[in-house]
Protein backbone atom coordinates (compact mmCIF):
# COMPACT_ATOMS: atom_id res chain seq x y z
CA UNK A 1 0.00 0.00 0.00
CA UNK A 2 1.65 3.61 -1.26
CA UNK A 3 1.55 6.02 1.89
CA UNK A 4 1.03 9.72 0.96
CA UNK A 5 -0.28 13.07 2.25
CA UNK A 6 -3.61 14.06 0.64
CA UNK A 7 -3.28 18.24 0.06
CA UNK A 8 -7.48 18.87 -0.68
CA UNK A 9 -9.67 21.31 -0.24
CA UNK A 10 -13.57 20.79 -0.14
CA UNK A 11 -16.82 22.59 -1.04
CA UNK A 12 -20.24 22.32 -1.22
CA UNK A 13 -21.93 23.06 -4.42
CA UNK A 14 -25.39 23.25 -5.49
CA UNK A 15 -25.70 20.97 -8.39
CA UNK A 16 -27.23 23.42 -10.58
CA UNK A 17 -24.21 25.46 -10.38
CA UNK A 18 -21.49 22.53 -11.02
CA UNK A 19 -21.14 23.02 -14.56
CA UNK A 20 -20.53 27.07 -14.09
CA UNK A 21 -17.71 25.91 -11.82
CA UNK A 22 -16.08 23.28 -14.58
CA UNK A 23 -16.47 26.55 -17.27
CA UNK A 24 -14.57 28.75 -15.14
CA UNK A 25 -11.80 26.72 -14.10
CA UNK A 26 -8.45 26.62 -16.55
CA UNK A 27 -8.60 24.59 -19.86
CA UNK A 28 -7.46 21.33 -19.36
CA UNK A 29 -8.03 17.17 -20.18
CA UNK A 30 -11.33 16.11 -18.99
CA UNK A 31 -12.54 12.87 -17.51
CA UNK A 32 -15.32 11.70 -16.13
CA UNK A 33 -15.98 8.07 -14.35
CA UNK A 34 -18.39 6.31 -12.76
CA UNK A 35 -17.16 5.51 -9.01
CA UNK A 36 -18.45 3.32 -6.62
CA UNK A 37 -17.30 3.10 -3.25
CA UNK A 38 -18.04 1.08 0.11
CA UNK A 39 -16.76 2.23 3.44
CA UNK A 40 -16.01 -0.16 5.97
CA UNK A 41 -15.99 -0.39 9.77
CA UNK A 42 -15.78 -2.45 12.90
CA UNK A 43 -19.32 -3.09 14.53
CA UNK A 44 -18.42 -0.60 17.50
CA UNK A 45 -16.67 1.95 15.10
CA UNK A 46 -13.23 1.92 15.79
CA UNK A 47 -12.15 3.49 12.94
CA UNK A 48 -14.72 6.20 13.28
CA UNK A 49 -14.04 6.68 16.69
CA UNK A 50 -9.76 7.20 15.49
CA UNK A 51 -10.75 9.72 12.78
CA UNK A 52 -10.17 6.80 9.76
CA UNK A 53 -11.96 6.12 7.12
CA UNK A 54 -11.76 3.15 5.02
CA UNK A 55 -13.09 2.26 1.73
CA UNK A 56 -12.76 -0.04 -1.05
CA UNK A 57 -13.39 1.81 -4.43
CA UNK A 58 -14.67 0.21 -7.73
CA UNK A 59 -13.59 2.04 -11.11
CA UNK A 60 -12.36 1.20 -14.61
CA UNK A 61 -13.15 -2.31 -13.50
CA UNK A 62 -10.78 -2.49 -10.99
CA UNK A 63 -10.82 -1.81 -7.02
CA UNK A 64 -8.47 0.16 -4.99
CA UNK A 65 -8.39 0.33 -0.86
CA UNK A 66 -7.95 3.58 0.45
CA UNK A 67 -7.33 3.95 4.17
CA UNK A 68 -7.29 7.99 5.30
CA UNK A 69 -6.80 10.06 8.63
CA UNK A 70 -5.64 13.27 9.92
CA UNK A 71 -7.24 16.82 9.05
CA UNK A 72 -6.39 19.79 8.12
CA UNK A 73 -5.24 20.68 4.40
CA UNK A 74 -2.99 17.59 4.53
CA UNK A 75 -4.37 14.24 5.29
CA UNK A 76 -2.65 10.98 5.12
CA UNK A 77 -3.61 8.91 2.73
CA UNK A 78 -3.05 4.89 1.66
CA UNK A 79 -4.23 3.27 -1.13
CA UNK A 80 -3.46 -0.26 -2.46
CA UNK A 81 -5.27 -2.46 -5.54
CA UNK A 82 -7.31 -4.94 -4.27
CA UNK A 83 -8.94 -8.19 -5.82
CA UNK A 84 -12.07 -8.75 -4.14
CA UNK A 85 -14.53 -6.31 -2.65
CA UNK A 86 -13.64 -6.36 0.65
CA UNK A 87 -10.35 -4.91 2.45
CA UNK A 88 -7.04 -6.17 3.27
CA UNK A 89 -6.42 -6.20 6.28
CA UNK A 90 -2.97 -7.16 6.36
CA UNK A 91 -1.35 -3.88 3.98
CA UNK A 92 -0.36 -0.36 5.17
CA UNK A 93 -1.42 1.05 8.37
CA UNK A 94 -4.66 -1.35 9.00
CA UNK A 95 -3.12 -3.74 10.87
CA UNK A 96 -1.68 -1.21 13.34
CA UNK A 97 -4.96 0.47 13.82
CA UNK A 98 -6.61 -2.65 14.28
CA UNK A 99 -4.14 -5.17 15.65
CA UNK A 100 -5.13 -8.82 16.55
CA UNK A 101 -7.30 -9.39 14.13
CA UNK A 102 -9.58 -7.19 14.99
CA UNK A 103 -9.39 -5.82 11.41
CA UNK A 104 -11.65 -9.56 10.22
CA UNK A 105 -14.62 -7.57 11.95
CA UNK A 106 -14.59 -5.14 9.56
CA UNK A 107 -17.71 -4.79 7.81
CA UNK A 108 -19.37 -2.79 5.09
CA UNK A 109 -20.92 0.31 6.33
CA UNK A 110 -22.45 2.61 3.66
CA UNK A 111 -21.69 3.13 0.02
CA UNK A 112 -21.01 6.29 -2.37
CA UNK A 113 -21.88 6.60 -5.93
CA UNK A 114 -21.04 9.03 -7.65
CA UNK A 115 -20.27 10.72 -11.19
CA UNK A 116 -17.06 12.23 -10.96
CA UNK A 117 -16.36 15.39 -13.58
CA UNK A 118 -12.26 15.20 -13.43
CA UNK A 119 -9.88 17.77 -15.01
CA UNK A 120 -5.94 18.36 -13.95
CA UNK A 121 -5.01 22.00 -14.57
CA UNK A 122 -2.07 24.56 -14.16
CA UNK A 123 -2.66 27.45 -11.91
CA UNK A 124 -0.10 29.88 -10.36
CA UNK A 125 2.67 27.45 -11.36
CA UNK A 126 1.01 24.60 -9.32
CA UNK A 127 -0.63 21.62 -10.96
CA UNK A 128 -4.29 20.86 -9.36
CA UNK A 129 -6.80 18.12 -9.67
CA UNK A 130 -10.70 19.56 -10.19
CA UNK A 131 -12.86 17.19 -9.41
CA UNK A 132 -16.69 17.53 -9.05
CA UNK A 133 -18.77 14.88 -7.55
CA UNK A 134 -22.57 14.35 -7.88
CA UNK A 135 -24.17 11.38 -6.43
CA UNK A 136 -25.56 9.78 -3.51
CA UNK A 137 -24.31 8.24 -0.02
CA UNK A 138 -26.39 4.72 0.52
CA UNK A 139 -26.94 3.14 4.02
CA UNK A 140 -29.62 0.60 4.20
CA UNK A 141 -32.88 2.22 3.25
CA UNK A 142 -31.46 5.73 3.44
CA UNK A 143 -29.77 8.01 1.01
CA UNK A 144 -28.94 11.70 0.94
CA UNK A 145 -27.00 13.31 -2.04
CA UNK A 146 -23.90 14.90 -3.09
CA UNK A 147 -23.06 17.81 -4.81
CA UNK A 148 -19.22 18.89 -3.76
CA UNK A 149 -16.08 20.27 -5.53
CA UNK A 150 -12.69 19.03 -4.49
CA UNK A 151 -9.53 20.91 -5.60
CA UNK A 152 -6.17 18.53 -4.89
CA UNK A 153 -2.76 19.24 -5.10
CA UNK A 154 -0.92 17.64 -6.95
CA UNK A 155 2.05 19.92 -7.28
CA UNK A 156 3.43 23.01 -6.27
CA UNK A 157 2.33 26.07 -3.90
CA UNK A 158 -0.13 24.60 -1.82
CA UNK A 159 -1.31 28.71 -1.86
CA UNK A 160 -2.08 27.90 -5.10
CA UNK A 161 -5.49 25.78 -3.95
CA UNK A 162 -6.81 28.79 -1.93
CA UNK A 163 -6.52 31.37 -4.94
CA UNK A 164 -7.86 28.49 -7.33
CA UNK A 165 -10.83 28.24 -4.74
CA UNK A 166 -11.42 32.17 -4.86
CA UNK A 167 -11.17 32.34 -8.35
CA UNK A 168 -14.35 29.54 -8.95
CA UNK A 169 -16.23 31.05 -6.04
CA UNK A 170 -16.65 34.20 -8.06
CA UNK A 171 -18.45 32.04 -10.41
CA UNK A 172 -20.87 29.88 -8.43
CA UNK A 173 -20.94 29.58 -4.13
CA UNK A 174 -18.84 27.11 -3.14
CA UNK A 175 -19.03 26.38 0.66
CA UNK A 176 -15.72 25.38 2.17
CA UNK A 177 -16.57 21.55 4.16
CA UNK A 178 -14.53 19.55 6.43
CA UNK A 179 -17.00 16.91 6.59
CA UNK A 180 -15.62 13.93 4.53
CA UNK A 181 -18.10 11.69 2.13
CA UNK A 182 -17.09 9.41 4.95
CA UNK A 183 -18.56 11.62 7.79
CA UNK A 184 -21.51 11.94 5.93
CA UNK A 185 -22.23 8.16 5.17
CA UNK A 186 -21.84 7.85 9.21
CA UNK A 187 -24.37 10.23 10.09
CA UNK A 188 -26.48 8.28 7.68
CA UNK A 189 -26.26 5.86 8.56
CA UNK A 190 -26.81 6.37 12.58
CA UNK A 191 -29.87 8.26 11.27
CA UNK A 192 -28.34 11.74 12.27
CA UNK A 193 -30.34 14.37 10.83
CA UNK A 194 -28.55 17.80 10.10
CA UNK A 195 -28.70 19.50 13.29
CA UNK A 196 -26.23 21.67 15.14
CA UNK A 197 -22.57 20.71 15.59
CA UNK A 198 -21.38 21.06 19.53
CA UNK A 199 -17.65 21.32 20.11
CA UNK A 200 -15.73 18.68 19.16
CA UNK A 201 -12.57 18.01 21.62
CA UNK A 202 -9.28 19.19 20.50
CA UNK A 203 -6.95 15.75 20.78
CA UNK A 204 -3.07 16.89 20.98
CA UNK A 205 -0.46 14.39 20.80
CA UNK A 206 1.65 14.26 23.45
CA UNK A 207 4.96 16.46 22.15
CA UNK A 208 3.03 18.76 20.45
CA UNK A 209 4.43 21.72 19.23
CA UNK A 210 2.85 25.23 19.72
CA UNK A 211 2.11 25.89 16.36
CA UNK A 212 0.31 22.09 15.71
CA UNK A 213 -1.73 22.94 18.95
CA UNK A 214 -2.89 26.47 17.28
CA UNK A 215 -3.44 24.37 14.26
CA UNK A 216 -5.93 21.58 15.92
CA UNK A 217 -7.49 23.83 17.58
CA UNK A 218 -8.43 26.24 14.72
CA UNK A 219 -9.30 23.18 12.30
CA UNK A 220 -11.63 21.76 15.14
CA UNK A 221 -13.51 25.84 15.49
CA UNK A 222 -13.71 26.36 11.54
CA UNK A 223 -15.01 22.83 11.36
CA UNK A 224 -17.80 23.82 13.77
CA UNK A 225 -18.65 26.82 12.04
CA UNK A 226 -18.89 25.47 8.94
CA UNK A 227 -20.79 22.73 10.43
CA UNK A 228 -23.28 24.97 11.45
CA UNK A 229 -23.66 27.97 8.76
CA UNK A 230 -24.79 24.43 6.78
CA UNK A 231 -27.19 24.34 9.01
CA UNK A 232 -28.59 27.90 9.07
CA UNK A 233 -28.79 27.50 4.94
CA UNK A 234 -30.62 24.24 5.00
CA UNK A 235 -32.65 23.81 8.41
CA UNK A 236 -32.28 26.77 10.57
CA UNK A 237 -32.59 26.13 14.36
CA UNK A 238 -31.57 28.49 17.57
CA UNK A 239 -28.95 26.22 18.54
CA UNK A 240 -26.97 26.02 15.12
CA UNK A 241 -26.95 30.36 15.25
CA UNK A 242 -25.53 29.69 19.34
CA UNK A 243 -23.05 27.14 18.07
CA UNK A 244 -21.69 28.76 14.80
CA UNK A 245 -21.27 31.87 17.54
CA UNK A 246 -19.58 29.75 19.96
CA UNK A 247 -17.47 28.59 17.43
CA UNK A 248 -16.33 32.11 15.76
CA UNK A 249 -15.61 33.33 19.39
CA UNK A 250 -13.52 30.08 20.41
CA UNK A 251 -11.55 31.19 17.18
CA UNK A 252 -11.03 34.48 17.87
CA UNK A 253 -10.28 33.29 21.77
CA UNK A 254 -7.46 30.54 19.89
CA UNK A 255 -5.92 33.74 18.45
CA UNK A 256 -5.43 35.85 20.84
CA UNK A 257 -4.23 32.64 23.51
CA UNK A 258 -1.18 31.80 20.47
CA UNK A 259 -0.68 35.28 19.94
CA UNK A 260 2.75 35.10 20.58
CA UNK A 261 3.61 33.01 17.56
CA UNK A 262 1.18 34.81 15.29
CA UNK A 263 1.70 37.16 12.79
CA UNK A 264 -0.14 40.39 14.02
CA UNK A 265 -1.64 41.64 10.56
CA UNK A 266 -2.67 38.08 9.20
CA UNK A 267 -4.42 37.59 12.40
CA UNK A 268 -6.49 40.92 13.01
CA UNK A 269 -7.62 40.51 9.52
CA UNK A 270 -9.14 36.87 10.65
CA UNK A 271 -10.06 38.58 14.04
CA UNK A 272 -12.04 41.04 12.24
CA UNK A 273 -13.95 39.01 9.87
CA UNK A 274 -14.90 36.85 12.55
CA UNK A 275 -16.49 39.71 14.90
CA UNK A 276 -18.20 40.43 11.47
CA UNK A 277 -19.72 37.29 11.38
CA UNK A 278 -20.76 36.68 15.23
CA UNK A 279 -22.29 40.08 15.33
CA UNK A 280 -24.54 39.10 12.04
CA UNK A 281 -26.06 36.32 14.83
CA UNK A 282 -25.76 38.31 17.85
CA UNK A 283 -29.75 39.72 17.50
CA UNK A 284 -30.89 36.10 16.71
CA UNK A 285 -29.15 34.67 19.67
CA UNK A 286 -30.03 37.50 21.94
CA UNK A 287 -33.48 36.84 21.40
CA UNK A 288 -33.97 33.35 21.36
CA UNK A 289 -32.04 33.43 25.15
CA UNK A 290 -34.72 36.22 26.04
CA UNK A 291 -37.83 33.68 24.73
CA UNK A 292 -36.45 30.97 27.06
CA UNK A 293 -35.69 33.49 30.10
CA UNK A 294 -39.07 34.59 29.38
CA UNK A 295 -40.83 30.87 29.30
CA UNK A 296 -38.43 30.21 32.75
CA UNK A 297 -39.90 33.39 34.50
CA UNK A 298 -43.87 32.85 33.28
CA UNK A 299 -43.88 28.88 34.25
CA UNK A 300 -42.07 30.48 37.91
CA UNK A 301 -45.19 33.04 38.07
CA UNK A 302 -48.47 32.14 39.93
CA UNK A 303 -50.25 34.28 37.72
CA UNK A 304 -48.40 34.49 34.35
CA UNK A 305 -49.58 38.36 33.10
CA UNK A 306 -52.35 39.08 30.95
CA UNK A 307 -50.28 39.79 27.80
CA UNK A 308 -47.85 37.18 28.19
CA UNK A 309 -49.12 35.58 24.92
CA UNK A 310 -49.03 38.81 23.05
CA UNK A 311 -45.19 39.42 24.20
CA UNK A 312 -44.08 35.49 22.97
CA UNK A 313 -45.59 36.31 19.78
CA UNK A 314 -43.72 39.53 19.56
CA UNK A 315 -40.38 38.55 20.69
CA UNK A 316 -41.08 34.96 18.09
CA UNK A 317 -41.65 37.41 15.26
CA UNK A 318 -38.59 39.39 16.03
CA UNK A 319 -36.56 36.15 16.15
CA UNK A 320 -37.64 34.90 12.70
CA UNK A 321 -36.49 38.05 10.83
CA UNK A 322 -32.90 37.41 13.07
CA UNK A 323 -32.60 34.31 11.88
CA UNK A 324 -33.22 34.70 8.57
CA UNK A 325 -30.48 37.91 8.65
CA UNK A 326 -28.17 35.02 10.25
CA UNK A 327 -28.84 32.81 7.24
CA UNK A 328 -27.90 35.17 4.67
CA UNK A 329 -24.97 36.28 6.36
CA UNK A 330 -23.94 32.39 6.01
CA UNK A 331 -24.64 32.44 2.58
CA UNK A 332 -23.12 35.62 1.33
CA UNK A 333 -19.74 36.02 -0.55
CA UNK A 334 -18.39 37.70 2.24
CA UNK A 335 -18.43 34.35 4.50
CA UNK A 336 -17.40 32.11 1.93
CA UNK A 337 -14.12 34.53 1.38
CA UNK A 338 -14.17 34.45 5.16
CA UNK A 339 -13.81 30.39 5.51
CA UNK A 340 -11.00 30.51 2.41
CA UNK A 341 -8.91 33.04 3.78
CA UNK A 342 -8.60 32.17 7.47
CA UNK A 343 -7.87 28.23 6.00
CA UNK A 344 -5.15 29.39 3.78
CA UNK A 345 -3.80 31.21 6.81
CA UNK A 346 -3.99 28.51 9.04
CA UNK A 347 -2.34 26.18 6.82
CA UNK A 348 0.41 28.45 5.27
CA UNK A 349 -0.07 31.83 6.72
CA UNK A 350 3.77 33.94 7.03
CA UNK A 351 3.43 32.94 11.03
CA UNK A 352 4.63 29.35 9.86
CA UNK A 353 7.84 30.32 8.17
CA UNK A 354 8.58 33.47 9.66
CA UNK A 355 12.25 33.28 11.43
CA UNK A 356 11.71 35.49 14.64
CA UNK A 357 8.48 33.17 15.74
CA UNK A 358 10.07 30.19 15.42
CA UNK A 359 11.34 29.40 18.76
CA UNK A 360 7.29 30.25 19.89
CA UNK A 361 6.07 28.27 17.33
CA UNK A 362 8.49 24.91 18.21
CA UNK A 363 7.69 25.22 21.70
CA UNK A 364 6.36 22.16 23.19
CA UNK A 365 2.37 22.52 23.99
CA UNK A 366 2.51 21.71 27.68
CA UNK A 367 4.95 24.11 28.36
CA UNK A 368 3.18 26.82 25.89
CA UNK A 369 0.17 26.10 27.74
CA UNK A 370 0.96 26.49 31.29
CA UNK A 371 2.44 30.24 30.28
CA UNK A 372 -1.14 31.20 28.40
CA UNK A 373 -3.49 29.47 31.38
CA UNK A 374 -1.90 31.15 33.72
CA UNK A 375 -1.45 34.77 31.61
CA UNK A 376 -5.45 34.18 31.16
CA UNK A 377 -6.27 33.20 34.87
CA UNK A 378 -4.49 36.10 36.06
CA UNK A 379 -6.85 38.49 33.80
CA UNK A 380 -10.04 36.19 35.31
CA UNK A 381 -9.09 36.94 38.60
CA UNK A 382 -8.59 41.03 38.27
CA UNK A 383 -11.97 40.94 36.45
CA UNK A 384 -13.68 38.87 38.84
CA UNK A 385 -12.62 40.37 42.52
CA UNK A 386 -15.41 42.23 44.22
CA UNK A 387 -18.25 40.48 41.57
CA UNK A 388 -21.51 41.62 44.26
CA UNK A 389 -19.74 45.48 43.89
CA UNK A 390 -18.89 45.89 40.25
CA UNK A 391 -21.15 47.12 37.49
CA UNK A 392 -23.17 44.90 34.99
CA UNK A 393 -20.93 45.90 32.22
CA UNK A 394 -18.33 45.09 34.46
CA UNK A 395 -19.59 41.78 35.38
CA UNK A 396 -20.23 41.34 31.92
CA UNK A 397 -16.51 41.92 31.17
CA UNK A 398 -15.83 38.90 33.57
CA UNK A 399 -17.97 36.67 31.81
CA UNK A 400 -15.86 37.06 28.62
CA UNK A 401 -12.60 36.73 30.31
CA UNK A 402 -13.88 33.42 31.89
CA UNK A 403 -14.83 32.18 28.44
CA UNK A 404 -11.59 33.21 27.63
CA UNK A 405 -10.08 31.00 30.40
CA UNK A 406 -12.65 28.46 29.75
CA UNK A 407 -11.62 27.89 25.88
CA UNK A 408 -8.29 27.72 26.42
CA UNK A 409 -8.21 25.10 29.26
CA UNK A 410 -10.12 22.86 26.80
CA UNK A 411 -7.91 23.61 23.92
CA UNK A 412 -5.11 22.32 26.40
CA UNK A 413 -6.96 19.54 28.02
CA UNK A 414 -5.72 16.71 26.49
CA UNK A 415 -1.90 17.29 27.31
CA UNK A 416 -2.99 16.87 31.18
CA UNK A 417 -4.89 14.87 33.55
CA UNK A 418 -8.24 14.39 32.83
CA UNK A 419 -9.78 14.34 36.28
CA UNK A 420 -8.25 17.46 37.23
CA UNK A 421 -9.16 19.10 34.08
CA UNK A 422 -12.60 18.44 34.30
CA UNK A 423 -12.85 19.89 38.18
CA UNK A 424 -11.21 23.09 36.97
CA UNK A 425 -13.13 23.00 33.72
CA UNK A 426 -16.64 22.17 35.85
CA UNK A 427 -15.90 25.04 38.21
CA UNK A 428 -15.37 27.84 35.53
CA UNK A 429 -18.63 26.62 33.68
CA UNK A 430 -20.81 27.25 36.89
CA UNK A 431 -19.28 30.85 36.82
CA UNK A 432 -19.78 31.58 33.36
CA UNK A 433 -23.45 29.89 33.82
CA UNK A 434 -23.67 32.47 36.52
CA UNK A 435 -22.25 35.41 34.88
CA UNK A 436 -24.14 34.60 31.76
CA UNK A 437 -28.23 34.80 33.97
CA UNK A 438 -26.71 38.19 35.03
CA UNK A 439 -25.62 39.36 31.86
CA UNK A 440 -28.95 38.43 30.33
CA UNK A 441 -30.98 39.88 32.68
CA UNK A 442 -29.19 42.95 32.07
CA UNK A 443 -30.09 43.02 28.51
CA UNK A 444 -33.41 41.92 28.29
CA UNK A 445 -34.92 45.57 29.30
CA UNK A 446 -33.32 47.09 26.67
CA UNK A 447 -34.51 44.12 23.71
CA UNK A 448 -38.20 44.48 24.78
CA UNK A 449 -37.53 48.23 24.47
CA UNK A 450 -36.42 47.94 21.03
CA UNK A 451 -39.67 45.79 20.02
CA UNK A 452 -43.09 47.57 19.06
CA UNK A 453 -45.33 45.74 21.69
CA UNK A 454 -49.15 45.88 22.67
CA UNK A 455 -49.83 47.90 26.02
CA UNK A 456 -50.55 44.64 27.28
CA UNK A 457 -47.85 42.95 25.65
CA UNK A 458 -45.49 45.97 27.36
CA UNK A 459 -47.12 45.19 31.09
CA UNK A 460 -46.37 42.04 30.45
CA UNK A 461 -42.27 42.67 29.77
CA UNK A 462 -42.54 44.67 32.64
CA UNK A 463 -42.93 42.43 35.06
CA UNK A 464 -40.69 39.71 33.68
CA UNK A 465 -38.30 42.29 34.00
CA UNK A 466 -39.36 43.16 37.03
CA UNK A 467 -39.13 39.20 38.58
CA UNK A 468 -35.29 39.47 37.24
CA UNK A 469 -34.49 42.28 39.32
CA UNK A 470 -35.62 40.53 42.28
CA UNK A 471 -33.59 38.17 41.52
CA UNK A 472 -30.69 39.34 40.59
CA UNK A 473 -29.14 39.91 44.41
CA UNK A 474 -29.34 35.75 44.66
CA UNK A 475 -27.55 35.45 41.36
CA UNK A 476 -24.50 37.41 42.21
CA UNK A 477 -24.26 35.80 44.95
CA UNK A 478 -24.11 32.55 43.44
CA UNK A 479 -21.82 34.08 41.06
CA UNK A 480 -19.17 35.32 43.78
CA UNK A 481 -19.57 31.67 45.50
CA UNK A 482 -18.61 29.90 41.71
CA UNK A 483 -15.45 32.16 41.86
CA UNK A 484 -14.76 31.25 45.39
CA UNK A 485 -14.86 27.60 44.29
CA UNK A 486 -13.22 28.39 41.54
CA UNK A 487 -9.94 30.15 43.18
CA UNK A 488 -9.76 26.38 45.27
CA UNK A 489 -9.70 24.63 42.28
CA UNK A 490 -5.46 23.58 41.73
CA UNK A 491 -4.03 24.52 38.49
CA UNK A 492 -4.10 21.40 36.72
CA UNK A 493 -1.60 22.89 34.04
CA UNK A 494 1.13 22.96 37.07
Amino acid sequence: MSGSHEIELKFLCAPDDLAAVLAAAPAGDDETRELHSTYFDTPDLKLQKQGVSLRVRESKGGRVQTLKRGSGLSREEHEAPVAGERPDPEVGPLKEILPDGEALALDPAFDVQVTRRQRLVRYDGAEIELALDQGEVRGGDRAAPISEVELELKSGDPRALFALARDLDKAAPLYLSFDSKSARGQALVADAPLQARRRERVELRRGATAAEAFQATARNALGQIAANAEVLREAPQPDAVHQLRVAARRLRSAIATFGPLLSEAEAEAVKTELRWLAHACDEARNLDVLAERIADAARRMKAPPAGLDELVAGVDAARARASAQAAQAVRSERFRTLMIDATAWIETGRWLTDDEGRDVREQKAAAFAAAALDRRRRKLRKLARDLAGRSDEARHDARIEAKKLRYAAETFASLFNDKSVSKFIGRLKDLQEELGALNDAATAAPLLAELVLSPEAAAAADALVGLQSKEKPGRIDRAVRAFAKLEEAPRFWR
